[in-house]
């Protein structure tokens, strides 16, 4: 398997006055999850729609596995949850499954048994498979859309705003079914606003603005970023001094303090691990310690470090 390979993508709209994608070039590789952060029209969406094959470039090319993003091998084995659901509203939710089970060629033998730990993986019980969709929640809309994205396996998997619309417990699962995916090798494209949920389950993100991908993040090399660190004490702060200076000696920076909160400036992952480690041997009761921004968001507010990245 050779992936995903985007050579200088082009796509204009309005008789080439909009230009929405300006000569993207990626490489996806097989079993990789790989999210498209990005403003606004920043030219995402189209971008999902040609990787799918919905759209056709003005230039460029785009191959998945070697074929053609339209190829029916390829559509086979891809799953899709869009951002705007329009589902049969008429069909119940198991309903609308089986018929998908059936479309994807997938064995009639084993449709009711697919459908019903389709509907499980999601957390769809018996009770709101049998629900017609029209009465279905947008949480539970949501659901639904991954659950059939899922049907079979896919080899590819594209979603985009996967958890919008849903609750906390819906997020988790969202995040939980991903590292599924990805731990039977699945290739996921991820397009969503939810920047933490991006950093908690790719491995690598493209930054998209004005149609072109302006930075590239590999998300593991994270443990090298420099932070500010958060921390909540389930009981009263020492002084500021003690504070300071069990900072000093981790490698790191006391900003500021408002007890039960104190702020602190950490290089990477190595000395964030060093202070809590030095707060609690000074006898701070540590009941929560996380970075205040993530690094995406940084990448939103200050815009990429070098233009262009690996794209």
């Amino acid at each position: 398997m050779t992936g995903i390979r985007i050579e200088t993508l082009t796509r204009t709209y309005r008789a080439g006055q909009v230009r929405a994608l300006d000569g993207v070039s990626l490489a996806i590789a097989p079993g990789e999850v790989f999210g498209i952060i990005g403003p606004n029209g920043a030219g995402k969406t189209t971008l999902l729609g040609c990787l799918l094959g919905f759209l056709r470039p003005d230039a460029g090319s785009i191959t998945v596995d070697g074929h053609a993003p339209d190829d029916l091998a390829i559509r086979r084995v891809t799953g899709y949850l869009p951002e705007r659901l329009t589902l049969d509203r008429w069909m119940s939710g198991a309903g609308f499954l089986a018929y998908h089970h059936a479309l994807a060629g997938l064995a009639a033998a084993s449709r009711a048994r697919d459908v019903a730990a389709a509907l499980e993986r999601v957390g769809l019980d018996a009770t709101a498979g049998a629900r017609a969709i029209r009465r279905y929640s947008r949480g539970m809309l949501q659901r639904l859309g991954l659950a059939q994205a899922l049907l079979g396996d896919p080899r590819y998997v594209f979603l985009d705003e996967p958890a919008s619309g849903v609750d906390p417990a819906g997020v988790v699962l969202f995040r939980r079914l991903l590292n599924e995916a990805r731990a039977r090798g699945a290739t996921v494209v991820l397009n969503s606003h939810q920047l933490d949920q991006v950093e908690r389950v790719c491995d690598r993100v493209a930054f998209v603005s004005r149609g072109r991908v302006e930075a590239m993040e590999t998300l593991a090399a994270g443990a090298a970023a420099a932070r500010v660190l958060r921390v909540r004490a389930a009981g009263a702060l020492p002084t500021r001094e003690a504070l300071a200076l069990a900072a000093a000696g981790a490698g790191a920076e006391l900003l500021e303090v408002a007890s039960p909160l104190a702020r602190f400036a950490v290089a990477d992952d190595a000395a964030a691990a060093r202070l809590v480690a030095a707060l609690v041997a000074a006898g701070v009761p540590v009941a929560e310690a996380a970075s205040e921004e993530g690094r995406l968001e940084r990448l939103f507010l200050e815009g990429p470090a070098a233009p262009g990245g690996s794209a």
